[in-house]
């Protein structure tokens, strides 16, 4: 199996050994895991009524969701061990490290703290730059939208990005020179129930 594996994250690109990536994978895991197989025994009827009032989903766990909760793991894992540092990130733009902090605090690249430190998802660069349109983009992400959804949008082909008739990812859309207002408008709509 780890010959196997090997030669699946040389094919996908990912500089990782397989007990590195099966490491990254089995930390998703325990911090994506339901902290309880029935969460709504914690609370007595009362409370546990109140929380499903608001819309507070206590199902108990099911197997069928097992997949899904898989899927969602390996995303995680590959979009963290893809991700750029700070530095990686300066040397890639050739900038100064601070510049990258920068971009981040006034929202101009996307990222998340891991253990201390800014990882950078790899998605949002291209070249020796960032992807055309970045900015217009990100400026319509909800604030509330993790950076695992916005980089599952941002590499998921959209019906409303059509590029020689097959729809595209917004990646592949602004790579290609279209119009960011056109995936912005599509970004500002993350997190908003279909």
């Amino acid at each position: 199996m780890t010959t196997a594996l090997a030669s699946a994250l040389a094919k996908a690109g990912l500089q990782v050994t397989p007990d590195e990536f099966l490491s990254l994978v089995a930390d998703a895991a325990k911090r994506l895991a339901p902290p309880h197989p029935d969460p709504g025994s914690y609370f007595p009827p009362d409370q546990r009524d109140a929380l499903l009032d608001v819309g507070l989903d206590l199902s108990p766990h099911r197997v069928a969701d097992d997949q899904a909760r898989a899927r969602t793991v390996v995303v995680h894992a590959v979009l963290r061990d893809s991700a750029l540092t700070v530095a990686e990130a300066a040397r890639q733009l050739g900038v100064d490290t601070s510049r990258v902090r920068h971009r981040l605090g006034v929202g101009r690249l996307v990222g998340w703290k891991d253990r201390g430190s800014w990882r950078l998802p790899a998605w949002q660069f291209a070249g020796t730059g960032v992807l055309p349109g970045l900015e217009v983009v990100l400026a319509a992400v909800p604030a509330d939208q993790p950076a695992l959804v916005v980089a599952g949008f941002m590499t998921t082909a959209q019906e409303d990005l059509p590029v020689d008739g097959s729809p595209t990812t917004p990646r592949e859309w602004l790579l290609a020179g279209g119009d960011p207002r056109r995936v912005a408008a599509l970004a500002a709509q993350l997190g908003t129930p279909a």
